[in-house]
C-alpha cells in the first residue's frame, strides 16, 4: 500500500523544503511533486522566500520544478509570481518563468502580458513577449497581438527588432495580414 499523501503545506518555505527533504530522501518523489505543484500556486510574495529555503536546502532542482509548474498557473498569477521573483532581485528566476510560459496558449499569453501591464509590469511584460516572439511564429505573435492590438502590437514589434534575421520584418507582415494596422 502506498505511504500516504504529505499534508498540505504550512505555507512556511523553510517547513516545506524540510518535508521536501525528508520526502526526497524515502524516495517518494511523486509525493514531493505534488508538493511542489502545490508550493507553486501560494500567493506569490512568498515564492522568493521559499526558493531561498530550496537553495539552502540544496534543493535547485526542485526550484526548478517549481518554476516549471507555476508557469502553467492562470495568467494573474503567473504575473504575480514574475512580479514577486523581480520585486525580490530574483530576475533570473523571473525571467525562467516568463520564458517557459510562452508555452501556454496565445490567449493565455496575452492575458498574462496585460496583467503585468495593468499592475504596471511593464518589464515583465515586454520580457514575456520578448521570448514569446523568440520561440513562436510570426503568425501567433500577430494572433496574440489581436488581444489588444493597440498595446501588444508595439511591444511585440520591439522584441521582434531586437533578434537577429527576419523577425521583425515577417512579424510585420504577419500583422498587416491579420489586419493589424502596425505602429
Amino acid at each position: 500500500m502506498p505511504a500516504p499523501a504529505p499534508a498540505p503545506p504550512t505555507g512556511r518555505p523553510r517547513a516545506v523544503a524540510a518535508e521536501l527533504v525528508a520526502l526526497r530522501a524515502q524516495g517518494r518523489t511523486g509525493e514531493a511533486h505534488a508538493l511542489l505543484c502545490q508550493a507553486a500556486a501560494w500567493p506569490a510574495g512568498q515564492l522568493p522566500e521559499l526558493a531561498a529555503e530550496l537553495a539552502r536546502a540544496g534543493l535547485a532542482a526542485d526550484w526548478a520544478t517549481l518554476l516549471w509548474e507555476a508557469a502553467s498557473l492562470p495568467p494573474e498569477q503567473l504575473a504575480a509570481a514574475a512580479a514577486a521573483l523581480g520585486d525580490a532581485g530574483r530576475e533570473a528566476d523571473r525571467d525562467a518563468l516568463l520564458r517557459q510560459g510562452v508555452a501556454r496558449p496565445s490567449a493565455e499569453v496575452a492575458d498574462a502580458a496585460l496583467a503585468l501591464g495593468a499592475a504596471g509590469r511593464g518589464r515583465e511584460a515586454d520580457a514575456l513577449l520578448g521570448a514569446f516572439v523568440r520561440v513562436r511564429t510570426a503568425e501567433e505573435a500577430a494572433d496574440l497581438a489581436r488581444h489588444d492590438p493597440r498595446w501588444l502590437a508595439p511591444r511585440l514589434l520591439q522584441a521582434a527588432g531586437l533578434l537577429p534575421g527576419a523577425r521583425h520584418r515577417d512579424l510585420l507582415h504577419a500583422l498587416r495580414v491579420a489586419g493589424i494596422v502596425a505602429p
